[in-house]
C-alpha cells in the first residue's frame, strides 16, 4: 500500500507540474507545487507528499471542458475520487450541472475546473492522454 501511494504521489507532483507549463492551463491547485498556498503544511504534516487530488483551469470555459473530458483514452470520465486508475471529472457538466451560475461561484466551482484524481499508471500513458485531451479540447 505504502508503495502504490509512492506512485499515486510522484505521478500526481508530475501531472501537476507538466499542467502548470502548459498553455491550454489557466491554472493549477495542488499543494505539492511550490507556489500552492498550501505547500509548506504538505511539506510539514504529509511529508511533501499531498495525495494524488489535483485540480487546474482548462481554458476555453465549459466547452472546452467538456470537450477535454470526451477525449480522455486512458483518463476514466468518473466523478469519484481515490482508485488506482486515473480519474476526470468536469464538475459544471457533472456533479454540479444543476447549478446557475451564481450557484457555481458560491460553490466555488468554475466552469473551467477540473478535477483528476491520479492513479499508478505509467506517467508517460497518464501524460500522454492528456496533452491528447488538451489538444481536442482547442475545438
Amino acid at each position: 500500500l505504502a508503495l502504490r501511494m509512492e506512485r499515486h504521489c510522484q505521478n500526481a507532483l508530475q501531472v501537476a507540474s507538466y499542467l502548470q507549463s502548459h498553455p491550454q492551463v489557466a491554472w493549477v491547485k495542488y499543494a505539492g507545487l511550490p507556489d500552492h498556498p498550501e505547500h509548506q503544511l504538505a511539506q510539514r504534516y504529509m511529508g511533501g507528499k499531498p495525495a494524488a487530488i489535483l485540480c487546474f483551469g482548462i481554458k476555453g470555459g465549459i466547452e472546452a471542458g467538456a470537450r477535454f473530458i470526451d477525449a480522455l483514452q486512458l483518463v476514466v470520465r468518473l466523478v469519484n475520487i481515490g482508485d488506482a486508475k486515473s480519474l476526470a471529472c468536469h464538475p459544471a457538466t457533472t456533479t454540479h450541472r444543476q447549478l446557475n451560475q451564481e450557484e457555481l461561484a458560491k460553490a466555488g466551482v468554475s466552469q473551467d475546473l477540473i478535477r483528476l484524481s491520479i492513479g499508478i499508471e505509467h506517467i508517460d500513458d497518464i501524460l500522454a492522454d492528456l496533452e491528447q485531451s488538451l489538444q481536442a479540447a482547442k475545438g
